[in-house]
Order: C-alpha cells, then sequence, then structure tokens
C-alpha cells in the first residue's frame, strides 16, 4: 500500500498529536463532538477531584433520572442511620403492594420474606432492584429525602414517588414530565462529590455506601470501556449508579484513576436507539465519554488498587 507524501505526514501527524496530554479545550470539543454525532440529547457533567478542572455539556438542564435517583435515597437512609433512626441491622418485610417489574430480583420471591436495611440498600443500588427501593422508601421516607436534597442546595433534583406506583400526596406539577425523579448532570455530581467527601461525618459509613457503589453489577455504561480486570473478583474502581429507560441511559460515578479520583455525571435521553441489548448506543456512548474523559485526565488509565475510597478528613 503506498501513501502520499502529504496523507503520510498528516497521518504521522495525527498520530503525534494524539499521543499528546489533551487540553481542556480539546477535551471539551472531543466530548462535544461525541454529543453531537448521537441520535438524542446529551447532558453531561464531569470534575477531576484532584485538579478541580471540570468539563460539561448541557450541565444544568433538567432531565429524567430514571434509577439514578435511587443514590441520594441511599444518602439519606445513611443520614438516618447515623442519627440513629434507623439501623442498618433493622429488618423489613417485602409486601406483595412493593412488588413491580422491571429491574431487580425480589418481585420473583415470595411475600414475608425479611431483609435487612442494609441488604434492601445493596439490591436497590447493585441491582437497581424497584422492590428493594419501595422497600427502602418505606423506610426512609420520600420527603426527608427532598429535605436533604433542599439543604444541598439541589435546586433541580427531586424524588417524586415509589417506583411504577402512582403519585402520592402534593408533588411538583413537572412530575409527569420528569416520572420517577429529576436532576441535572451537574447536581447528581454533587450528590456523589458529597459521598466522597464524606461530609456525612461517619467515615464508616461513607466507606460502605461507596463500598456498595463500587458493587455495582451493571457494567455496560461508564465502566464499559475503563475496567480491564475482572470486577467480580474484587470491588471495582468505578462507584456508580445507573439509570435506564426505553429512550433514557443515565450512569453517574466515581472513577478511581492512577491520576486520583474523577466524577463523571452522564445523561441521555430522547434517544433514537430504544433497545434493552448491550450494544444500546446510548450506552456506548457514555462508554466513549468516559473513556475520553479518563485518558485526558489520567492516560495511564484506573487504579489498580483502591486504598483510600474517600477524601482526607479534613481539618
Amino acid at each position: 500500500m503506498c501513501y502520499h507524501f502529504s496523507t503520510m505526514k498528516n497521518l504521522i501527524l495525527s498520530i503525534l498529536l494524539l499521543a499528546l496530554p489533551a487540553s481542556a479545550s480539546d477535551l471539551q470539543k472531543q466530548l462535544d463532538a461525541l454529543a453531537a454525532s448521537h441520535h438524542g440529547h446529551v447532558a453531561l457533567y464531569a470534575k477531576n477531584l484532584a485538579t478541580g478542572e471540570s468539563v460539561s455539556i448541557d450541565a444544568n438542564r433538567p432531565v429524567q433520572t430514571a434509577s439514578v435517583i435511587k443514590l441520594p435515597l441511599m444518602l439519606q437512609a445513611f443520614e438516618q442511620i447515623k442519627a440513629g433512626k434507623l439501623q442498618l441491622s433493622q429488618l423489613l418485610t417485602l409486601t406483595k403492594d412493593n412488588q413491580v417489574i422491571g429491574s431487580g430480583i425480589l418481585n420473583l420471591l415470595d411475600p414475608g420474606l425479611k431483609l435487612t436495611l442494609k441488604d434492601a440498600i445493596t439490591l436497590m443500588i447493585t441491582l437497581s432492584d424497584n422492590t428493594a427501593t419501595n422497600m427502602v422508601i418505606d423506610a426512609v421516607g420520600l420527603k426527608p429525602t427532598n429535605e436533604m436534597l433542599a439543604r444541598m442546595g439541589l435546586k433541580n433534583t427531586y424524588f417524586y414517588k415509589k417506583v411504577f406506583k402512582p403519585v402520592e400526596g402534593p408533588v411538583p406539577p413537572d412530575q409527569k414530565q420528569f416520572g420517577l425523579g429529576k436532576t441535572t448532570a451537574e447536581e447528581m455530581a454533587r450528590v456523589m462529590e458529597s459521598i466522597y467527601r464524606c461530609d456525612l461525618g461517619d467515615r464508616a459509613l461513607c466507606l460502605q455506601m461507596i463500598t456498595i457503589l463500587r458493587e455495582q453489577q451493571d457494567r455496560e455504561m461508564i465502566p464499559r470501556y475503563l475496567e480491564r480486570a475482572d470486577a467480580s473478583e474484587d470491588l471495582s474502581a468505578v462507584a456508580d449508579k445507573t439509570g435506564a429507560l426505553d429512550d433514557v441511559r443515565n450512569d453517574v460515578a466515581l472513577v478511581y484513576t492512577k491520576s486520583g479520583p474523577v466524577i463523571i455525571s452522564a445523561f441521555t435521553y430522547d434517544n433514537e436507539d430504544k433497545s434493552w441489548t448491550p450494544e444500546n448506543h446510548a450506552a456506548i456512548l457514555i462508554a466513549h465519554l468516559a473513556r475520553v474523559i479518563v485518558d485526558a485526565w489520567s492516560p495511564a488509565g484506573l487504579s489498580p488498587k483502591v486504598t483510600d475510597p474517600l477524601a482526607p478528613p479534613s481539618h
């Protein structure tokens, strides 16, 4: 195969440019190009917690959360555990009324089963179990969860109702637009950063939240092109919560890289591809966005061993 000299020169130049660290503007351009090529809409916010650098695409637009809204529900559960209102070991009873379709396994089991609150939270996060979510809502409450979000200054994040259940009581009038919950890419990133900083003030409880998030079983979005080791053999270097509807794919993650932790908060909606397969275009797009971000901020990749999952204690 023969190349014209100018063609070969351009090819070599392109290879050399790819080998150079991407500037902030280069990274933003790559992300914008990926989003522009997608048959749907993208809202993205990513922050390098080691440097403070951030990139974004439409990061303040309210979007459907799908199951990502389960992340602040877990945070509120742990806030109540710290306050002594709840205990991780307390037993919850599986009821027929809370059993709903969709992700998870508890809808397949017989009512009357006893689970600890910790078990229900773990199923809610790692398998996105909808029935477990409804059980956690019974224990924790949506009102305290939304009050916590308001205290955090998150004006566009709200958890409206139980999963696959009618709305109970007064809710904001935009509920029909957003369904289960609404947020923005930046605000949900702030929820994840709050967990990493351990704003809760109890490092043992914060570590338990991070550990649960690192056991996430859905690996099709942010971890897809980042994780090269078998995450089932050890805790993943990606702590995340996913969410999906027919035309929605979302993933919010704390990614432990060799250069320091990175938060990636990615939401897609009005997606043309509504398939429920690993090759869903929006899921792959999020995976590409995550890889571009990590390649720019940590060319050496993910941390092979996460020795300090939480931010250093503030003094």
